[in-house]
């Protein structure tokens, strides 16, 4: 075993590698924006700003209303990445929680958190888990019942193409198929044929 395979890099790829899965399977992004979301929500009104010597005060009289839906929009994101089987209920209270902020917290702080909150409870509801195609190399994808291609073999006749005229066979042709066999004929029929002559009875 060498030294890069248990180095700092390959535990920095392992570790990449790792959440990457983590993050394919759950609404990554739509817990991100709503935990994002939750910040300037709860921040704003309780922030004082300071231009010299004057001191602005962003608080309202539901600041306490603002600290709870900052804090409810910080639950819904941890939710829609631990618990995403009930990501649709997380992504819509997110929306309601966005549009009760417009008229509670300095207009949703300042309209950053009402629009990613906005966001994330959109992109928690219409995401779905994905199915892997095949699990095995060689292993082909099934189809459902009456989709195109959903034959025996996942195959169908193209219209038009059985019924195209056979191309004759050019001298030489190493593609050329031979000529099938049919039953009953036989070298001394084909002579009588090319001939002329026809068989009695």
């Amino acid at each position: 075993m060498s030294a890069e395979s248990t180095g700092l890099r390959a535990r920095i790829r392992y570790g990449r590698l790792t959440f990457r899965h983590w993050r394919w399977g759950r609404p990554f992004w739509a817990g991100l924006l709503t935990l994002v979301a939750g910040v300037p929500i709860a921040y704003f009104p309780y922030a004082n700003l300071t231009l010299g010597q004057l001191t602005v005060r962003m608080a309202t009289t539901a600041g306490s209303g603002s600290l709870i839906i900052g804090v409810l929009l910080f639950v819904l994101g941890l939710t829609m990445w631990f618990q995403s089987a009930v990501r649709i209920f997380a992504g819509v209270a997110a929306i309601l929680l966005a549009l009760v902020s417009l008229v509670v917290s300095n207009f949703g702080g300042f309209l950053l958190g009402f629009l990613c909150a906005l966001l994330g409870g959109a992109l928690a509801v219409s995401w779905a888990p994905g199915t892997p195609a095949a699990d095995e190399p060689g292993e082909k994808a099934e189809l459902p019942d009456g989709a195109p291609g959903a034959g025996d073999d996942g195959y169908e006749p193209v219209p038009g193409l059985t019924d195209a005229p056979a191309v004759p066979a050019q001298p030489g042709d190493p593609y050329a198929q031979p000529e099938p066999v049919h039953a009953g004929a036989g070298t001394d029929d084909e002579t009588i044929e090319k001939n002329g002559r026809h068989r009695a009875g």
